[in-house]
């Protein structure tokens, strides 16, 4: 018989075990005496019995002569005790958890985990431990705790998974959810070693090509190619599409237009194409315009549609398009951040105006880039170009997953910022951070938690408001950017590390794909040596009421998921929109339609039924599709055919154009049609946040509504 005992606090557990079982339990003391430390109020039970029966010192010592005594961790007195009767005693590595249950587990390297200052329990108790400290967390998921199970069996360190409970108790290292590891060193070209006008090569202000770039040369970029460029932020697309662009222009094959999907992101390429190569290239500049007509709301651009390089925001340069305007003379057409096809509120237009392109500049070579797209193949295939894909990272990222409640989010924001700021990288740059959240107002809030040092930018700011934040960040005098998750896709600040404060994006969760485009945002190689993506989940937290799920499990599938297929399906509303658009490039043609129609990625709904029956185009004998002047409304102003009808209904009703506008914006939604109020339930516009172009100004609203009421009484 195995005895084994254990010191608790002042007296002794003594478990009698046969090797499967614990047959017996007893509780003892020691006390001074003239002959040394001897057992006193010694108390015994056997087999299922639950009471203690006070027993006679003298059977314990009987029974530790007779067993084979075993002591749980070193223990002089009970020792001293043992060698006054000449009893010998061995250490034992059981579970502590399972002997104050009674039961003994032997640890062994397979079956425990560490806990608690280099303590080793059971693995059954290190999850019944994990669960008690995730159930006083609160609110965490299934999913949450078998992450965290998994977590436990892979580090088999309770403190560890804890840690992602606890951030502010515990180090911050142990939260670490995976590391994606950089690429090794690949040989590339020097520039001047290739085809490229020496003028070009001059102003570039670049030595060697990038692993992705040596690859879309490899692929053709230079020969006149359409590729589809999928690498990791900061592996050099942005100078792939200057490559092509510059070459092609100098060479008298045509100007460049480069297009993105932020304002913000049209002034930095921009600024970036001005500085470079304004002695042989003048740059021009093609977004949204302000509403409100002030200075610092004026673009500080070159808005030269005819500039040798245009840099525009897609619906910047597609409000062109729609208003029957002709881009001559384009020889290379970039697509920053197509994956934007997929965007549910902005995704048609873009397919739309690719397909545009297409149309109106047949020979152009097309260069479409994206940090982050799912089945890349299909995509290419559909674009009609070849794929350049490049998986690796230029610096190696960390990603970690914290549980923390919303009142902890923000001072564990300021702890990991101020932290990551006081470090400088190998190449002499402070650790700054990007900070994303879900709204404006959430901006403002953090920005102003943190200090003086962090600043919130979004697009509600004015453009000098924006490239003041942009200036100081860029000159390490900012620690930390609070940000919208709308602006994710294309903020280019040369951050080391992103915390996402929230994984929605106003009140919808973020997708796989738009996830990662803003985590791959931490670590640039010319500024870092590592990026850090930090997740700050609440537990049962939420943003939606149609929504079942927290953020603790959209956290792990965010983390484990994988990007889906570019596969955009356009309801009425969008298919509609873009039907018209397409009519006014091509004058009606309806051969020529229906080729500009297949040529979109996204499958569009049978629209021309509806538009017929509400009199907005009409089939001719001559194979044209005739646009009445609503129809072209409804390109120029980027709406669709139920909410152009509601204008319609609401014009019949009233005369003032901003009551109308009001009721637009403000009213009650039981008069929206189904298709229109789906898609408003789906995700709620962002207006300015994302687009250069909001769907219809207040000017231009004032003047639809006149219009239209002037056509209702005609």
């Amino acid at each position: 018989m195995m005895i084994i005992v254990q010191p608790v606090k002042g007296s002794y557990r003594i478990l009698f075990y046969d090797g499967r079982h614990v047959r017996g339990a007893g509780i003892t003391e020691l006390t001074d005496t003239p002959k040394g430390l001897r057992p006193v109020r010694y108390r015994l039970r056997w087999g299922g019995k639950k009471d203690y029966k006070h027993t006679p010192s003298k059977d314990l010592i009987v029974q530790l002569r007779q067993g084979d005594v075993r002591l749980t961790r070193p223990d002089p007195a009970f020792e001293s005790f043992l060698k006054s009767f000449q009893i010998r005693a061995g250490p034992v590595d059981a579970c502590r958890m399972c002997l104050l249950d009674e039961r003994v587990t032997p640890i062994t390297a397979e079956n425990s985990a560490e806990f608690s200052r280099g303590e080793r329990i059971c693995m059954d108790c290190a999850r019944r431990e994990l669960r008690r400290e995730a159930t006083q967390v609160g609110r965490l998921g299934r999913d949450a705790i078998s992450h965290l199970e998994v977590l436990l069996d892979k580090y088999r360190n309770l403190d560890k998974v804890l840690a992602t409970l606890q951030p502010d108790t515990l180090a911050f290292s142990r939260t670490l959810f995976d590391r994606l590891e950089p690429h090794p060193e690949l040989e590339t070209k020097k520039i001047s070693d290739l085809r490229l006008p020496q003028v070009f090569v001059n102003s570039a202000g670049v030595g060697s090509l990038m692993p992705a770039q040596q690859l879309a040369i490899d692929a053709g970029l230079l020969t006149g190619k359409d590729l589809l460029i999928v690498a990791a932020t900061a592996s050099g697309k942005t100078f792939i599409g200057e490559m092509a662009g510059l070459k092609n222009y100098l060479e008298g094959r045509g100007r460049m237009l480069f297009l993105v999907p932020l304002v913000a992101l049209a002034n930095q390429k921009y600024e970036r194409f001005s500085n470079r190569y304004a002695k042989f290239a003048k740059c021009g500049l093609l977004t949204g315009v302000s509403r409100i007509n002030l200075p610092e709301t004026r673009s500080a651009g070159d808005r030269d549609p005819q500039s040798p390089l245009v840099v525009g925001t897609y619906e910047g340069v597609d409000h062109l398009i729609r208003c029957g305007q002709r881009i001559h003379g384009i020889g290379t057409i970039i697509i920053d951040e197509v994956q934007m096809l997929e965007d549910p509120d902005r995704g048609h237009r873009l397919d739309g105006m690719i397909a545009r392109l297409k149309y109106l500049a047949p020979q152009a070579q097309f260069l479409y880039l994206s940090a982050t797209i799912g089945f890349p193949k299909l995509l290419a295939k559909k674009l009609n170009c070849t794929l350049v894909r490049y998986d690796d990272r230029p610096v190696g990222l960390e990603r970690y997953l914290l549980f923390v409640e919303r009142k902890q989010k923000i001072p564990t924001i300021k702890h990991l910022a101020t932290e990551e700021y006081k470090k400088t990288s190998s190449k002499g740059y402070r650790g700054q951070s990007i900070i994303f959240t879900n709204s404006r107002a959430r901006c403002h809030t953090v920005a102003e938690a943190l200090g003086m040092r962090a600043a919130a930018y979004h697009a509600g700011l004015t453009a000098q408001e924006r490239r003041d934040v942009e200036t100081k960040f860029a000159g390490g005098k900012l620690m930390a950017v609070v940000t919208t998750a709308a602006l994710g896709a294309g903020v280019d600040f040369p951050a080391s590390q992103v915390i996402f404060d929230s994984l929605a994006m106003g009140n919808q969760w973020l997708s796989v794909q738009e996830f990662s485009q803003m985590g791959g945002r931490a670590g640039r190689p010319d500024f870092h040596d590592l990026g850090k993506v930090v997740i700050l989940a609440e537990p049962g937290g939420s943003y939606s009421r149609e929504s079942p799920l927290t953020e603790e499990e959209v956290a792990l599938r965010l983390l484990k998921g994988e990007m889906e297929e570019v596969a955009p399906e356009h309801d009425i509303e969008a298919s509609s929109e873009e039907y018209v658009a397409n009519a006014v490039v091509c004058g009606g043609d309806e051969q020529e339609l229906a080729r500009i129609n297949g040529m979109m990625v996204g499958s569009m709904e049978p629209v021309l039924p509806d538009l017929v029956a509400n009199r907005l185009v009409k089939p001719t004998e001559r194979g044209t599709i005739e646009l009445s002047p609503l129809a072209k409304m409804m390109a120029e102003h980027f709406i669709g055919i139920n909410r152009l009808l509601r204008v319609v209904a609401l014009s019949e009703k009233m005369d003032d154009p901003l009551e109308i506008i009001a009721e637009l914006e403000c009213g009650d939604e039981a008069g929206v049609p189904e298709p229109e109020k789906r898609k408003q339930d789906r995700r709620k516009p962002s207006n300015r946040d994302r687009s250069g172009h909001k769907a219809m100004s207040h000017h231009e609203r004032k003047h639809v509504g006149k219009s239209l009421k002037k056509r209702s009484g005609s």
